[in-house]
């Protein structure tokens, strides 16, 4: 005859036998059966969120991590930017005193009005530069005003990759509408504001 599992918190006792003459005393129903761990089958359940936001986030996601490269990427296309547009200008003020191209009047009308436009490329593509360093360094401490800076900074970095500079600009588009993208979207923004210890 069996008697069903001895495990079983919900089992009836054996027949014939009072708990304290010869069998030992099976917990009753609700009481605990010392360590308590999860039972066979059953899933143990996800942590508590501290502050209703979800499981805090240990680990960057692979989303932010991505816009975290791209914006590393736009660093690099702006040292090449500043050094080609440094470069040029330069180029443009050494040929303005060239005695060959004194005499040439457009020439001369084309370094005027240039020169001073290339300049200012040079020093707002340095401070574009410096200000996509900042914000790529903010990735893994930055919080919610860092992500709305970074999605600032992705949107102008793309409408200004298709005016004025529509060719060379091109990159910087795709890249600052893939930035703005990962960065705001749902898991972009469970990163910036997930709680800090």
């Amino acid at each position: 005859m069996s008697h069903g599992d001895p495990n079983n918190p919900y089992g009836a006792p054996q027949q014939g036998q009072q708990p304290g003459y010869g069998a030992p005393q099976q917990p009753g129903y609700g009481y605990p059966q010392g360590p308590q761990q999860p039972g066979y089958g059953y899933p143990q359940a996800p942590p508590v969120p501290q502050y209703g936001g979800g499981p805090a986030m240990t680990s960057m996601p692979g989303t932010v991590s991505a816009a975290r490269a791209l914006m590393w990427v736009i660093v690099a296309l702006q040292v090449i930017g500043v050094a080609l547009f440094a470069i040029a200008a330069a180029t443009v003020s050494a040929h303005k005193d060239d005695n060959d191209l004194q005499d040439n009047a457009d020439f001369q009308r084309f370094a005027d009005q240039s020169t001073g436009v290339l300049w200012a490329f040079v020093v707002f593509g340095v401070a574009w530069m410096i200000f996509a360093i900042v914000l790529a360094t903010k990735f893994t401490s930055g919080g919610n005003g860092a992500r709305i800076t970074m999605l600032v900074f992705a949107v102008i970095t793309a409408i200004a990759g298709i005016y004025p500079f529509i060719i060379v600009g091109l990159v910087h588009t795709v890249l600052g509408i893939l930035i703005a993208v990962f960065v705001g979207n749902s898991t972009g923004s469970a990163w910036f504001n997930r709680p800090r210890y």
